[in-house]
């Protein structure tokens, strides 16, 4: 009997400090063992928002490990061969998502920048925490579909579902 596949899935956006850190904390921790999940941006901002963390930590989250980091780091030797890419920048026009080269299924599955949010620290607070609410049900959503059954056409229409799926 052959061991499970690991899917590595890395989630990109411009910054890196709060939706692709909250898909990769989210997939790492309800994957666990099926899936190895990364995040990077195009422009990292260098430290993840300390709000991501504080609503991750409230989630019971682990936040041990978690960096702002270049997407770059994906394309060197040595680099774990990424099989799907998630690009979670919202749909601004003036807001750039970094395109991935190679050959893993790719989808968007844009959310608005908890980051952008303005107002006082409650209603920032509150935008972080509906990030994270709409990534966790797109995570449970993609932790549902048979993977090793669908040919790779059916997986980009599937996780295009899921990337345009409000939560209603």
């Amino acid at each position: 009997m052959s061991e499970a596949k690991t899917w590595n899935v890395l989630f990109l956006c411009t910054g890196n400090s709060a939706r692709s850190i909250l898909g990769e904390a989210l997939l790492n921790h309800h994957g666990r063992g099926r899936f190895h999940a990364h995040s990077a941006g195009s422009h990292p901002a260098g430290a993840v928002n300390p709000l991501t963390l504080r609503v991750l930590e409230d989630a019971g989250l682990p936040t041990d490990g978690l960096r702002s980091k270049s997407w770059e780091e994906f394309t060197v030797a040595g680099a774990p061969q990424i099989d799907f890419v998630f690009t979670v920048c919202g749909k601004a026009a003036a807001e750039a998502c970094p395109v991935w080269p190679g050959k893993p299924v790719s989808a968007h599955w844009g959310i608005a920048d908890p980051a952008a949010a303005g107002g006082d620290h409650e209603t920032r607070l509150r935008a972080f925490r509906t990030a994270l609410h709409q990534m966790d049900n797109r995570i449970r959503l993609f932790l549902d579909l048979p993977l090793e059954r669908f040919a790779r056409e059916k997986l980009r229409a599937e996780f295009d579902r899921i990337g345009g799926w409000d939560g209603t």
